[in-house]
């Protein structure tokens, strides 16, 4: 990943509030500012990925819509370089300067297997890359070009439904996902500020021989701190399988596990403001 401005904003941004967030290391806003200051440092990263995942499933279903056309043209009779060339107008969303700089390279000459091995490479798209080396191999080889195209555009065509079709089979397991995991950060607050500090009354009685010393506030703050810590982990991993379940890619589910992990910090900080001493 290319690292630009808005990337260098939010490193800058969060450094900042970090740094800031040292003139209050003794109260209880210290760990809420740091880590609003990590989010936010992290936020543009997410939100890169985010924004490549939505470009690349555009431009598959955009490489479905200019396979189709290729495949109308080719019926024709029209070769298909020409055939190229006569559809580069069509809207072809994120694909469209793709699309016409491949048609701009056949006009000047250069060898269609060429051409379509830079489009390939400027779109960086598994699916399409292996279309167009199929599309690549039939032309140099030869026989019926119409029919070879007609069956990528099928297998792209097949893909695509069955990412749908999975997509909305597991939607109701994403939603149960999203549920359990905050089912689980209910129990954890009340273990925090139910559970904890009775055990911290019942403690300071006679706790400090069973905690070596340690005074029962002090180890409730230490518990508390793990606490958290369980729930970003847990946050984090949730969203990777919930990610991997609904889209088939680990990398789709960075967004889900930064959503789990920043409602699980808030919550946890703004309970700990709200109800902590």
């Amino acid at each position: 990943m290319e690292i630009k401005k808005i990337h260098w904003m939010g490193i800058i941004l969060s450094l900042v509030i970090i740094i800031l967030s040292l003139f209050f290391i003794e109260t209880k806003f210290f760990f809420f500012m740091i880590g609003i200051g990590i989010l936010i440092g992290v936020s543009p990263f997410v939100y890169s990925i985010i924004y490549e995942t939505k470009v690349s499933n555009e431009k598959e279903e955009m490489f479905l819509e200019f396979s189709r056309n290729l495949v109308e043209s080719v019926k024709t009779g029209t070769p298909i370089s020409k055939s190229i060339v006569n559809i580069k107008d069509k809207s072809y969303g994120v694909l469209s300067q793709h699309v016409e700089k491949l048609a701009n390279q056949i006009s000047l000459g250069i060898p269609l297997n060429a051409a379509l091995k830079t489009f390939s490479r400027e779109v960086n798209n598994k699916t399409i890359s292996r279309a167009l080396t199929l599309i690549g191999q039939a032309e140099r080889a030869g026989g019926d070009i119409g029919r070879i195209l007609e069956s990528v555009t099928e297998a792209v065509r097949m893909s695509e439904k069955l990412k749908k079709e999975r997509k909305a089979t597991i939607s109701t397991l994403v939603v149960q996902g999203y549920i359990i995991f905050f089912v689980f950060v209910i129990i954890i607050l009340v273990m925090q500020f139910q559970i904890i500090p009775m055990i911290s009354g019942i403690a300071d009685v006679g706790i400090e021989g069973i905690l070596g010393g340690e005074t029962a506030t002090g180890a409730g703050e230490e518990v508390s701190v793990s606490f958290l810590y369980l729930l970003l982990v847990q946050g984090f991993f949730s969203g990777l399988a919930i990610g991997k379940l609904a889209e088939g890619s680990i990398k789709a589910g960075i967004k889900h596990s930064f959503a789990l992990m920043l409602m699980s910090f808030l919550i946890s900080a703004i309970a700990n403001i709200v109800f902590g001493s």
